[in-house]
């Protein structure tokens, strides 16, 4: 348990400092600087919709390559943290069933603590699954919040365009990333809710067949499941809408959210 614990800390640590490191080649080391990154993306993005093209010039394909790695990245090290928190906590709870008196109490409180850990891994993972689908379109936020400057002028020519209906290749291109970052999240989500439901059926029927401290662990992840399952339920119907029907969601995106 000891040895989970510490694996853990570990790889929490490593989800936060290596990603950029992992991600990042000679070519773009400068990327991993958060200002470069955000500079980067906004200048080839405005050259890219004073193009027409279709196709990423290298400047921008550079940000795009590098965010897809460092998605990539970070979604390895979350799906390893994923899987070290949920066997810490089935350790934990396993010796709070055989101890009692104080120590009972601080192993109810680490599996408590693991065990919202693992449910922020997992929606790391899927955010992260997402990003690795669509890297342009996850860059998108980045174009807001900039000081006065061309891309003022490029962010209302698309909303220009989106309110006349037209449409040009770059704005196909960012419709497509749009529509694949949700549909993907709608996919994704909808797998980890049947999961979810799953492992619902599954605790309560063992819960039926256990007694005592064993039935009431098994009663609160009984209860909590199905309600992640829920929240998650309602995620996925409103990324499936959004990818079904991209323009108003396209619309209100770049009139300032998100």
């Amino acid at each position: 348990m000891k040895r989970l614990a510490v694996l853990a800390v570990a790889l929490v640590v490593a989800f936060v400092v290596a990603p950029g490191l992992l991600a990042s080649d000679a070519a773009t080391a400068d990327l991993r600087s958060e200002g470069h990154l955000v500079g980067a993306f906004r200048s080839g993005f405005v050259t890219y919709w004073g193009s027409g093209e279709r196709n990423f010039d290298q400047g921008l394909q550079r940000v795009v390559d590098y965010w897809f790695r460092y998605h990539v990245a970070k979604g390895v090290l979350a799906g390893a943290l994923l899987v070290v928190l949920v066997a810490l906590a089935v350790q934990i709870w396993q010796a709070f069933l055989r101890t009692h008196g104080l120590r009972a109490a601080g192993l109810a409180v680490s599996g408590v603590l693991s065990t919202a850990l693992a449910v922020v891994s997992l929606a790391a993972v899927m955010a992260n699954v997402h990003g690795m689908a669509a890297p342009f379109g996850s860059l998108l936020p980045m174009l807001f919040g900039a000081p006065a400057g061309p891309l003022d002028g490029t962010l209302g020519q698309i909303r220009q365009q989106l309110a006349d209906g037209q449409q040009s290749p770059p704005l196909d291109v960012i419709t497509d990333d749009y529509v694949l970052f949700h549909a993907v999240m709608a996919v994704e989500g909808a797998i980890v809710v049947a999961a979810l439901a799953v492992l619902a059926v599954l605790l309560w029927r063992r819960f039926a067949r256990a007694d005592g401290r064993t039935r009431r662990v098994l009663a609160g992840y009984g209860v909590l499941v199905p309600l992640l399952s829920l929240a998650l339920a309602v995620v996925v119907a409103a990324n499936a809408m959004t990818a079904a029907h991209p323009r108003p969601g396209l619309e209100g995106f770049f009139a300032g959210g998100w």
